[in-house]
Order: C-alpha cells, then sequence, then structure tokens
C-alpha cells in the first residue's frame, strides 16, 4: 500500500525564511541546542522576497515508527550539501543516514557534521531542525503514484537510478522543524542560512594566525626549545597547542594538569603569553572517574562510560554544566589558556555510548550523539564569554546551528584531495574546515599540503604524533616559510572576510558553485563507462569543480597536489589576474595554469583590492601597534573592498565597537584606476597607521 502524507504549509519566520513546525516546542532540536537567535536586521538587509512561485511542496506522514518528510523537487533540480563531505558536492540521487560519526571513507552521511541542509539550483535550501538521526533519500525515491517510465538497459538514455520528484527524510520522532531559505542566487541562500542560525564566528585575530601542535608528551621545557626554534629559524608562531599528555591522565580525562611535565603552568601559560603566543588544550568529553571531577560527577552523567571507562558528563544539565565549568574556569581559562581542541564528539560506535543510553536530563544516546559536538562548542564559548575572551579552537564533532561558534572541524582522515572538496563542501552547510598538515614522505606533497592549510579556515602543522617539524624537509623549507608569513600577511583581508561571515552571512571559504557569475560542469556529462568490474551499472562520474575554492570574494585559490607542475583552473566570469605578478589570466573560463615557481597558484578578479599588513612573525605583537597597509589593486576596473577592524579580542564588537572602511578606486580621466580612500579613513581603525597603495595588472 502506498504511504499517505499529509499536506502542509510554509508559514513564515523572518525575511526570506519559511517554517513548518511540528511536534512539541519544547522538544531539543538543534537550533534550540545551539541557543543562537537569528540576525533578523541582516536577514532584512537582504530583502523580503514572497514565497517563491516554485518553493517546494511539502507532506507528512507515518510509516510504522517513523516519521516521514516529504519535499518535492524538480526532475531536473540538482541538489548539494547534506553535511559535511569528502568526494562529492552534489547529492541528488544519493541516500544519506544523516549521523554523527568519524569520516569512514564514503560520503554516506555518517560525518562530522551531518547538517540536514541542501541547496537546490533552483534557488532556495531546506533545512531540516531534527535532534535525531535522518535517512534521506535526496531525490531517488519512486512512489507508485509518481515512478518513472520504463526504460529499457539496452537503450539510450537509460540510468541506474533515476532522477525522481521528491527528497525524503525519516526519522524516528515527530519533534522537528522544517524551514526553506530563499536567494536570488545559491550564495544568498547559504547567506539566509547562516544569518538563520545566528551569524558566522568571527575569531580572535591571533586566531587567524599560524598554529602548531606538539608530540603527545611534550614538556614545559620542550615547548620552550621548539619556540626558540621556531624564532630562530624565522618560522612565524601565534598558537601552541598541547596535546593529551599535558592531562594528569587522559582517555579519560581529569582536565587537571599533569606537574610533571607542566610544573608551574600559569608560569608557563604567562611565559608563552608575554612572547604573543597562545595556549590551546586537547581534551574530550571522557572524564576520568578518580579525578576530582569526576567524583563530583557521579550521578549528572550518562548511563553508560565511554569506551576508554570514562564518565559521559550530561551537558544539557544545569549541575553537570557548573562541575564541569568549574575544572575548565580554575585550571584553564583563569591562568589564560585560550581554547580547546574538542575531541571525540563524533565516534566510532565502538568508543562511545550507545543509542540507547540514557541522561539525566532526559536525552537518550541517539540524541545525545548528534548534539554533543553542539553542546561542546556552546559550553566552552560560554565560558571564554564570561572571561570577555573570544576563543577559537578545533572539534570533531558539529551539525546545524553551529556557525556562531568559534570552531573548525578537523579529522584523522588524510587524503589531501578529499581535504580541498571538504574545504568547499563546508561551505555549503555552516561549517568550517581545515585541511590540517600532519606528515608526509616527500617534500612536494609537504609543501602542497601546507600550501592549503595556509589557505584554509585554520593554519595549522599537527604534529602530535608525527612529530613532523615545518623545516622537516629541507628543499622546501623556505616555501614552507613563505607562505605561512603570506597567510600572517593577508589577516586584514582574511579578518575582514571573517567579519562579514559573522555580520553578513558570507562564508570566508567556499565553493566556486557559489560564486555569482561562475558557470562551470556542475553534474555529470552523459552516461558512465560501463565496466564489468569497477562500474557494471554505468553510472557517470560526477563532474564538479571542487578542486578549487574562493577566499574572500576577491581571491581564488587553485592548489597544486604532489607530483602535479601545472592545473586546470575555471574561472567566473570577467577578467582574473596573477595574484603574484599581475599577470592577466588569457585563454577564457577553462585554463592550463603551469607556475613559474613553487607557490600556490592565486588569482585575483579586476578591480580587486587585497589589503595586506608588512611581514610580521606574530599576530599578537604585531596588533599591539598600528601597522603600514601594503593595499593592491588588480585590473583596470574601478573596485572596492569593506576593511574591516575591532580590537581583535574581545566582544567589545558586539555592542558598536567596530568600523568598517571601504577601500576603493575609481577611474582618473586618463581612464587608470586611483586610489579613492585617504589614510586619514583608514587611520579611523584601531590598528593601521595608513596605506602604501600598488596597482598590479
Amino acid at each position: 500500500m502506498a504511504t499517505t502524507l499529509i499536506s502542509a504549509s510554509w508559514q513564515p519566520c523572518a525575511p526570506g525564511v519559511w517554517t513548518i513546525r511540528h511536534g512539541s516546542p519544547d522538544a531539543p532540536t538543534l537550533l534550540r541546542t545551539a541557543g543562537n537567535p537569528p540576525r533578523l536586521e541582516a536577514l532584512l538587509a537582504l530583502g523580503t522576497p514572497s514565497l517563491p512561485a516554485s518553493h517546494p511542496a511539502v507532506a507528512l506522514g507515518a510509516v510504522g515508527q517513523r516519521t516521514v518528510i516529504s519535499v518535492s523537487k524538480q526532475l531536473e533540480e540538482k541538489l548539494f550539501g547534506l553535511g559535511l563531505n569528502f568526494k562529492q558536492l552534489g547529492v541528488d540521487r544519493t541516500v544519506r543516514d544523516l549521523h554523527v560519526d568519524h569520516y569512514s571513507g564514503q560520503d554516506n552521511g555518517r560525518t562530522h557534521a551531518p547538517v540536514p541542509f541542501y541547496l537546490s539550483d533552483a534557488g532556495y535550501g531546506v533545512f531540516v531542525d531534527c535532534a535525531r538521526y535522518l535517512n534521506v533519500n535526496a531525490g531517488g525515491a519512486h512512489p507508485i503514484t509518481r515512478q518513472p517510465p520504463e526504460c529499457d538497459r539496452l537503450t539510450p538514455g537509460w540510468e541506474a537510478v533515476r532522477p525522481g520528484q521528491s527528497v525524503e527524510f525519516s526519522t524516528h520522532t515527530d519533534d522537528f522543524d522544517l524551514y526553506l531559505f530563499a536567494g536570488q542566487n545559491l550564495l544568498e541562500v547559504v547567506q539566509r542560512f547562516n544569518l538563520f542560525c545566528g551569524g558566522g564566528c568571527l575569531p580572535p585575530k591571533w586566531g587567524l594566525g599560524f598554529w602548531y601542535r606538539v608530540p603527545i608528551a611534550f614538556t614545559a621545557d620542550d615547548a620552550r626549545a621548539l619556540v626558540a626554534q621556531f624564532a630562530a629559524r624565522g618560522y612565524p608562531l601565534d598558537v601552541l597547542g598541547l596535546e593529551p599528555g599535558w592531562h594528569s591522565q587522559s582517555y579519560p580525562c581529569t582536565y587537571e594538569w599533569n606537574t610533571a611535565r607542566f610544573p608551574e603552568p600559569a608560569d608557563f601559560v604567562a611565559e608563552m603569553r608575554a612572547k604573543g603566543i597562545q595556549i590551546n588544550l586537547w581534551e574530550n568529553g571522557c572524564v576520568s572517574p578518580s579525578s576530582a571531577t569526576g567524583r563530583q560527577l557521579v550521578g549528572h552523567c550518562g548511563s553508560y562510560a565511554a569506551g576508554w571507562g570514562g564518565l559521559i558528563p550530561d551537558l544539557a544539565q544545569p549541575e553537570a554544566g557548573r562541575i564541569w565549568g568549574e575544572v575548565h574556569e580554575k585550571q584553564h581559562i583563569a591562568i589564560g589558556v585560550s581554547g580547546y581542541k574538542l575531541d571525540e564528539c563524533d565516534g566510532f560506535d565502538q568508543w562511545v555510548w550507545p543509542d540507547h543510553a540514557e541522561f539525566p536530563s532526559g536525552l537518550d544516546g541517539e540524541q545525545v550523539r548528534q548534539l554533543y559536538g553542539l553542546q561542546f562548542q556552546k559550553f566552552t564559548d560560554t565560558l571564554f564569554r564570561k572571561h570577555g575572551r573570544r576563543t577559537y579552537g578545533l572539534v570533531r564533532g558539529s551539525n546545524g546551528g553551529a556557525q556562531p561558534y568559534p570552531y573548525v572541524i578537523y579529522n584523522d582522515h588524510y587524503d589531501h584531495r578529499d581535504f580541498v572538496t571538504a574545504l568547499c563542501s563546508s561551505s555549503l552547510c555552516g561549517v568550517l574546515w581545515t585541511p590540517e598538515a600532519r606528515a608526509s614522505d616527500r617534500a612536494d606533497d609537504w609543501l602542497r599540503r601546507m600550501q592549503t592549510t595556509c589557505f584554509s579556515p585554520l593554519a595549522m602543522l599537527n604534529a602530535w604524533a608525527s612529530d613532523t617539524q615545518l623545516w622537516s624537509f629541507p628543499e622546501v623549507a623556505l616555501d614552507v616559510q613563505e607562505v605561512i608569513r603570506l597567510r600572517l600577511r593577508l589577516l586584514p583581508y582574511l579578518y575582514s572576510a571573517f567579519a562579514r561571515y559573522h555580520f553578513e552571512g558570507i562564508p570566508p571559504f567556499r565553493a566556486m558553485l557559489l560564486e555569482p557569475g561562475f558557470v562551470g560542469p556542475r553534474t555529470a556529462a552523459g552516461p558512465g563507462v560501463l565496466d564489468d568490474t569497477k562500474n557494471p551499472y554505468s553510472v557517470a562520474a560526477r563532474q564538479e569543480v571542487k578542486d578549487q575554492y574562493m577566499m574572500g570574494d576577491a581571491i581564488l585559490v587553485a592548489p597544486l597536489f604532489a607530483g602535479e607542475t601545472s592545473r586546470k583552473v575555471v574561472f567566473p566570469e570577467g577578467a582574473w589576474y596573477d595574484f603574484y605578478t599581475g599577470q592577466p589570466i588569457a585563454g577564457g573560463p577553462v585554463v592550463t595554469w603551469t607556475p613559474a615557481d613553487k607557490r600556490i597558484p592565486l588569482f585575483v578578479r579586476n578591480g580587486g583590492i587585497i589589503p595586506m599588513l608588512p611581514e610580521i612573525d606574530n599576530v599578537t605583537n604585531a596588533c599591539a601597534q598600528r601597522q603600514t597597509l601594503e593595499i593592491r589593486h588588480y585590473g583596470d576596473a574601478a573596485g572596492a573592498f569593506r576593511l574591516y577592524d575591532d580590537d581583535g579580542e574581545t566582544f567589545a564588537y558586539e555592542t558598536g565597537a567596530a568600523r568598517w572602511v571601504e577601500l576603493k578606486t575609481v577611474k582618473t580621466a586618463a581612464g587608470i584606476p586611483a586610489p579613492a580612500t585617504t589614510d586619514a579613513e583608514i587611520q579611523n581603525l584601531p590598528a593601521y597607521a595608513g596605506a602604501k597603495w600598488i596597482h598590479l595588472g
């Protein structure tokens, strides 16, 4: 018998946003757990569109113990998103089980951030705000009332999976809300989603510098010696990450300092901060039962221990939060620690609690699995807010609604190409991703990985197990140093991009398909090639631009991979220029680019304005005094760039202590672009003393 579904109607809830609410208004969901109000003024600034005439229809129903959500689509619509993916951006005609988990090497929905949000190239997005696992059939389900016409495999046009007319979710709960986001283009749809979830994070300036995570058993003296090496060799360093060995016991964790390795932790943190270096601490949420914190948490944890024998505090319960927060404040934040790396809040199944685990707040194991990364981020961010300091850190598990939290996802998967796809994918689901570098067995691979991580939301070498150093490959050591220094020089540009993420919802790093004016291959072209072992169903491979991306509005990043000396670059419409030389790019929208040196290929659009710092060794120290900007203008078109600044550390920007200056050029009578922003205007920003303008192209 065909499933009976009942139609539901979209209701307006914010400018350009509509909802269908279902179930209890007090039930836990992703957005209720995250707890961040929409940025209504910013949504209003995007306009107040009417419900699109082509909006998807929704029908709801129950089948046994499952609730079914059916969202209509046209056959030709292409879908993107459904969480952080590593292989492909498109998701139409796929099936996903959206489930917070460690990434297992395939895009099946079990991932670090299985955000139940998808984009349609018809100009809308849909988000299912639900705190349980969701099975999604994205455009490949065929109810018998709408089944596709038959097609013989021996005739042209046969497809292994025919396009369907709906996206269908099913889940074991009645408690969820649906949201529809409209936009003039895909970027605007993503903006609305991000703003509705509270806007993107604005990290402290030091967070956008360079990070190094030390080997697992490092001592304070080891760290001091390493910092001295960085300085002696001329490598910038902004954040030192301490791995599990800083705990008196880890796996499970005590959150207390190991005084054999760090005899005077407060003095050590103060010493590093005096050098401009922030301290970031590794931890997970698995609490040692024998620790002081563990003893206090008895009765405030889940009914199952984690795989290492630790307690799982119920962060939805105020008393558990108070106990867990107290040790973090006293042991870490009060002595100047600047942030955390929040590990193991994703999976594997055998390491965490079962779905039927019970928690004192009333949540069960499935809900906590979907929410724990969000709770982790919210909890630690709240502690730093209490002390008036911004933080920036790393997390292994996240979900919808995490946009305002200052955390970047990482994992143990280590495929460079997949890392770049994930960087593109992250922009489609409201999270940040870092393609961190850890180790390599050859110099060219090491350089290419370091270049990509330096052009990501968080630039880091994670040497927790390998003890790899930036200078481990002497033949590329200076090239690595150069790209790190370029990262720091681009701080004004990058910080302004994050400000737009916060205030306007525009991802600072984003897939090319979000770029207005970009026309590239997004779907399969024709049938796949039949192969009786590798591809017996002739499934066509998706043709997507997933190995290049935008950083901010003006810079296109096209990484090279090990062994490559050239690559194809697909450009959006308009003229583009080489970042380093200003050379115009000729040859049409698709160009095979062969760099003249080892640097990562970077391109700037016509009229692009790039503000840069002089050479610096440390962000915190450089921000302590005013800097003279180098402002590059590319091409023959007049351009504009909104340069943002604030104190870079506190939350004063939320109450108006933030400033924008428009950097712009205008055409002179001779037709040559010339600066139209004065030094006096630039000096209105607290960090800058003026500017030197350079024209390229």
